[in-house]
């Protein structure tokens, strides 16, 4: 009589061992002790350089100053910004203390924010001056009068009894607003291991991001993230395109949809890869950085590699470093998918398909 041998789990059954159970930014720290002076992100246009340990540092420093203005896990902190670099601090300062963040699409005019602010419990908002034709002070302004009359720190709205901070993401100062150097410098007294206390009240199943989509009904929904959720399928996304620390990543694609976070920010992370940002699209300011970074991957919408494609200079770019990315979305047509394999030197190139709920990404192809 023979005994049957227990298969072994599979992707999809709940004993399947994930990549990692550790919180975000547990994960980050160790990512840093292997490798603490390889680059983790890269700005070209703003001759902007972070290590793994650079990165780490400023991460820590903005994490006790959320501490110092009374931000706990649990508490939610929105970050209403195109992809400038403390768009990404912010990111994992939040990680680190367990505050959920919640990502603002940059160009949400007046009653978007309104209903974002209201229906997210925001305690904390962070903002820049303004993106395209969207003035973000004003807008302020004219939702939360009283910032222009109240102390910093001692908010209390109306409108949004939950919202107390306004931090304004540059070394600018506002009326009843935080500005970054001022949130480090109330960081600096408060003690190193408040970080390690604070982490004891969440673990990698808590939420750690709230991305709003409309998808197809109407009102945009606070889908709900955890650190397990975002951790792992930005690993195995990773996987996808083969990534290792020797690649870099030119991410285009705008942080506060799950693109950028996670197929993007993640993706780089678990494989200790380096990221390239571009701001805000513009195909020459990709080429140039494929270019001049020697980038092996490249992600984008397919309007966005068109573009690239068909920019007048393309030709005078060396894009012989490329060898994977990601191409999604919307639907990929086959021909421009041909294009980029080769003209752009992309044959290992995938295409990521999924929705927010699911952390996004279920296939890569």
């Amino acid at each position: 009589m023979t005994t049957e041998e227990t298969p072994a789990p599979v992707p999809g059954d709940p004993d399947y061992p994930l990549h990692s159970e550790k919180t975000i930014g547990r994960y980050f720290r160790d990512q840093v002790a292997i490798d603490p002076d390889h680059e983790f992100v890269v700005y070209p246009d703003r001759m902007l350089r972070w290590t793994y340990k650079d990165f780490d540092e400023r991460t820590d420093n903005l994490a006790r100053g959320l501490l110092a203005i009374g931000l706990r896990p649990g508490d939610h902190l929105g970050v209403w910004a195109r992809n400038i670099p403390d768009w990404l601090t912010f990111m994992y300062a939040t990680a680190k203390i367990g505050v959920v963040m919640v990502t603002v699409n940059p160009i949400y005019k007046s009653h978007e924010l309104d209903y974002v602010l209201k229906q997210s419990d925001m305690k904390a908002l962070c903002v820049i001056d303004a993106y395209r034709d969207v003035d973000y002070l004003q807008i302020i302004r004219e939702l939360v009068p009283e910032t222009l009359t109240q102390q910093r720190g001692y908010l209390e709205s109306e409108a949004y009894p939950c919202l107390k901070h306004i931090i304004y993401m540059g070394p600018e100062k506002h009326r009843g607003c935080y500005s970054v150097p001022e949130l480090i410098l109330l960081g600096q007294h408060v003690p190193a291991d408040a970080l390690e206390e604070a982490e004891t009240h969440f673990d990698n199943n808590s939420v750690i991001m709230m991305q709003y989509t409309s998808g197809t009904t109407g009102f945009p929904k606070g889908v709900m993230l955890t650190h397990r959720n975002i951790l792992n399928n930005g690993f195995y996304i990773g996987e996808g395109q083969k990534l290792t620390a020797d690649d870099r990543v030119t991410l285009p694609v705008p942080f506060f949809h799950c693109f950028g976070c996670v197929l993007g920010v993640m993706a780089n992370l678990t494989h200790r890869s380096t990221m390239i940002i571009v701001e805000d699209f513009d195909a020459g300011l990709v080429l140039q950085a494929i270019h001049k970074e020697r980038a092996t991957a490249v992600y984008g919408v397919p309007t966005m590699f068109i573009a690239e494609l068909n920019h007048p200079d393309f030709d005078t770019f060396d894009l012989s470093s490329l060898r994977t990315g990601i191409m999604a979305g919307s639907p990929c047509p086959p021909e421009t998918m041909r294009e980029v394999m080769d003209k752009m030197y992309m044959k290992e190139i995938t295409i990521c398909y999924g929705l927010t709920e699911t952390s996004p990404v279920f296939t890569q192809t």
